[in-house]
């Protein structure tokens, strides 16, 4: 199974401003993405940027930058498979490569290792599934059994089967598990992206869980501040510091 890694970073970013190269213990955020996958067997990794000074890190961390993303495909609402199929497609016209699946990182998930790739790519490769998503389990109290929907009226109902509050779950045991994907790692085959659905996921989708410390997905001041406590707590071992 040979496998490029895009990692995609804009320059532009609504909740914390110039986020992916901020600083996170002292260290770009980008480059915790950069090392894990580096630290995989992927076959390449590039970066889908449109901004120079994230190139510029990203090829200083030893990542590829083989194009600038066109700026039609880095506004704040540009889907990822629009900017997937750009990168494999420049791939494919200007250097004739083609690889089986694509793994798609975000920087920021900083906390997902190595290990948490390869496992995701393992899976996808011996379930024979179309993409894996890396997920995590929802809390208790956020749990879909739980919500509640509210009409015009502020009258609330179950969430998920219209019922009567009172029928709400109590007991934590009593709750299938719930999950939510995490962001931190998308792998799809590179068939999928361009066939008649073409989507990131296929038909066919499993699930890679992940705990929750290495869950964190930075997208304001807050999870920022999350993510430096959880990297405070981590074993220092697995990351390089250069």
């Amino acid at each position: 199974m040979k496998v490029l890694g895009v990692i995609t970073a804009r320059g532009g970013s609504k909740g914390v401003p110039g986020k992916n190269l901020r600083l996170l213990g002292g260290r770009p955020l980008l480059a915790y993405t950069v090392e894990a996958a580096l630290d995989t067997a992927v076959d390449r990794l590039i970066l889908s940027t449109d901004d120079p000074k994230i190139a510029e890190v990203g090829r200083s961390l030893g990542c590829e930058v083989p194009f600038m993303r066109p700026a039609e495909l880095a506004r704040d609402e540009t889907p990822h498979l629009p900017v997937i199929q750009h990168a494999v497609q420049w791939l494919r016209d200007h250097g004739n490569y083609h690889a089986d699946v694509v793994v798609i990182l975000q920087p920021t998930s900083p906390l997902r290792s190595a290990i948490d790739i390869s496992g995701a790519l393992r899976m996808l490769e011996l379930s024979g599934a179309d993409s894996v998503v890396s997920v995590t389990a929802v809390s208790a109290h956020a749990h879909p059994l739980r919500m509640l929907r509210l009409d015009e009226r502020g009258e609330a109902t179950l969430f998920v089967t219209g019922a009567p509050v009172r029928q709400r779950v109590n007991r934590r045991q009593d709750l299938p598990d719930a999950w939510v994907m995490n962001g931190a790692v998308y792998a799809c085959r590179t068939s999928r992206l361009f066939d008649a659905e073409s989507s990131l996921y296929g038909s066919r989708v499993v699930a890679y869980p992940m705990p929750a410390d290495r869950s964190i997905s930075i997208d304001s001041v807050d999870d920022w501040a999350e993510a430096e406590a959880a990297l405070a707590r981590q074993p220092h071992d697995h990351h390089h510091h250069h």
